[in-house]
């Protein structure tokens, strides 16, 4: 392990899971999406395995996030030592920093997911292959006709807002 803390801030994709059949321990995934505005240092996202060994932090893990929450972790790298294992971060705290949306009302779309792709919320309907996007703020991005496209929309999106146009 590394002897310095990292401070990551990142999106909690999927539910997080129990580490042992106790619940003693808690297991995540955070995607870290870069913030740095300069293009000639752009990088893609990360998905990077998170365990948390500490059984309070656990116990919150377990049962009081949920996918699409903004959080702040800090913890040690946990680096490979032979070619298949994983690389994972050993969560020492955990803040959230923003909760997932909520859609208020479900009875009329049953079917829909809210999903976050970094500060992006794309709502799916299962009744079509259509996506709406939005930024985490509500301001429209635009609709992708089936989920292969959202990638392209939100590219050419962030062209337009470091244009300076709309």
């Amino acid at each position: 392990m590394d002897t310095e803390p990292l401070v990551l801030d990142g999106f909690l994709d999927e539910a997080t899971v129990p580490g042992d059949l106790h619940g003693s321990t808690a297991r995540l995934r955070l995607t870290v999406s870069p913030t740095d505005e300069r293009t000639d240092e752009r990088t893609d996202e990360m998905i990077l395995p998170c365990t948390v060994t500490d059984p309070e932090l656990a116990h919150v893990v377990i049962h009081d996030l949920a996918p699409g929450d903004k959080l702040r972790v800090t913890g040690y790298l946990q680096l490979p030592r032979t070619p298949d294992e994983p690389m994972w971060l050993v969560v020492a705290t955990l803040a959230v920093l923003e909760t997932a949306p909520l859609l208020t009302n479900l009875a009329p779309d049953a079917t829909a997911v809210l999903e976050r792709y970094g500060p992006y919320l794309c709502y799916f309907d299962a009744d079509t292959t259509v996506v709406e996007i939005f930024t985490e703020t509500g301001q429209p991005v635009g609709t992708a006709p089936d989920p292969d496209k959202i990638g392209a929309l939100l590219e050419a999106f962030e062209q337009r807002q470091a244009a300076g146009g709309e």
